[in-house]
């Protein structure tokens, strides 16, 4: 049985890597590059999946897309018995179905929402450059940026009686938290948040967080 996690450097697949590193699981890694002007994944990626997204795991034939689906799919097949997902019908097992869900559906459209706006003025060309710079910061101080406080006050109440997303243990639902958390992080959005900073500090303290990132590289977040 083979896995192969098709990986963009500085993107979301790093998860992928970080749970595969939790499972002892062994995997290939095949590596793509962003256009270093676009920041867009290279045409090569559509040739694993028509969406042309990473990241894309192929297990033992089967292309999985969608990260919270490689997560809970990775976990089901190699996880062994309650590896890094709690028992069905816990109530652990509710915060992380939640949790598996909230990444990408609540949190992360944000974080791409603040990295679009902070980019529209410096793609506008010069002569509306100015007009670009008002509605970006209109957007980011009436939508955007209320929203990821909302969001993240949310997170680190959470975050008070426990110090894993979905209980006392490391489950698949903090590897999925773990992208969204960290940009967020790299523009600040944990300077006055304890529970998360020691959230995160305990995440990539983990040995499984260190392998990956030297597998899979660094994540500087700096292409916003």
């Amino acid at each position: 049985m083979s896995i192969i996690v098709h990986h963009l450097n500085e993107s979301r697949s790093q998860r992928v890597l970080f749970l595969l590193e939790e499972l002892g699981v062994p995997y290939e890694i095949k590596f793509y590059q962003r256009d270093p002007k676009t920041m867009l994944a290279p045409p090569e990626l559509k040739a694993v999946h028509p969406l042309g997204k990473s990241p894309v795991v192929v297990d033992d034939g089967t292309v999985l897309a969608e990260t919270g689906l490689i997560v809970d799919t990775l976990i089901e097949r190699h996880g062994g018995q309650g590896s890094l997902r709690p028992q069905a019908g816990s109530a652990d097992r509710l915060l992380y179905d939640y949790y598996l869900h909230y990444a990408e559906g609540s949190l992360m459209p944000l974080v791409l929402l603040s990295l679009i706006f902070m980019r529209v003025p410096r793609e506008t060309p010069g002569l509306v450059r100015p007009v670009a710079k008002l509605i970006s910061a209109g957007v980011m101080s009436k939508f955007v940026g209320p929203n990821v406080k909302n969001n993240l006050d949310y997170l680190e109440a959470q975050l008070s009686g426990r110090p894993w997303f979905a209980g006392e243990v490391l489950t698949g639902a903090d590897a999925m938290m773990s992208f969204p958390i960290q940009a967020l992080n790299a523009r600040g959005g944990l300077a006055d948040r304890p529970n998360l900073r020691g959230w995160l500090q305990r995440l990539e303290a983990r040995p499984a967080w260190q392998r990956a990132i030297a597998k899979g590289g660094e994540l500087t977040f700096s292409f916003g």
